[in-house]
């Protein structure tokens, strides 16, 4: 069985989804166990909205949050943009910030939305850490909180690992964290207790 990293839960960091539903989204989110807290984007010049987003199993971090013509907009440090909040990226940010400030992973070697080709077909890896000569090193897999992390997941993964052939995969929804490190020599994959400092890669 896979062994899952435990991190410290997030506080008063989260925002994400719809004004209209607010009450009963908090209502939903408290029945659950989920920690939430609401809050305001705006961009000062057409837009003002609320939003809810789910508590993480992730440390917090200082969101950058704007909204545009109604929709959520959250700062990404890797792509130096603001992309689109769903629940996805909700994580994909809580986790980046994870590796860099808590893991000592460099962010000049993290890259987010990495596109591979198989013939016509093109896929995109979530993220990818390079080492110092630009060989990918790790893929890392990103689901909603929601989105139980199943076989179909590190199936998904592997695939983009037959293009990279990198040595760690990591799959996360946010909540639960998985890792493990390959071993080409033998054929086979171990899964770790944690998510290892960069220092030890």
């Amino acid at each position: 069985m896979p062994s899952e990293q435990k991190c410290s839960p997030a506080q008063n960091t989260n925002m994400g989804l719809s004004a209209a539903k607010i009450q009963q989204n908090i209502g939903w989110a408290k029945r659950r166990g989920d920690f939430v807290c609401t809050g305001i984007l705006s961009d000062q010049i057409t837009d003002s909205i609320y939003i809810i987003m789910y508590g993480l199993n992730l440390p917090p971090f200082e969101v950058r949050t704007i909204a545009k013509s109604g929709r959520p907009f959250i700062y990404d440090m890797l792509r130096r943009k603001y992309v689109a909040l769903t629940p996805e990226e909700w994580v994909r940010q809580h986790f980046v910030h994870f590796l860099v400030e808590h893991k000592g992973y460099p962010a000049a070697y993290l890259a987010n939305e990495v596109e591979l080709k198989v013939g016509t077909k093109k896929l995109r890896c979530d993220s990818v850490l390079y080492d110092t000569a630009l060989r990918p090193r790790m893929i890392i897999e990103y689901k909603a909180p929601t989105v139980a992390i199943r076989q179909a997941v590190f199936n998904q993964i592997s695939t983009y690992n037959l293009l990279l052939h990198v040595d760690y995969l990591i799959v996360s929804n946010g909540i639960r964290h998985f890792c493990c490190k390959m071993d080409y020599a033998s054929g086979r994959y171990v899964f770790l207790n944690d998510i290892p400092d960069h220092a030890v890669l």
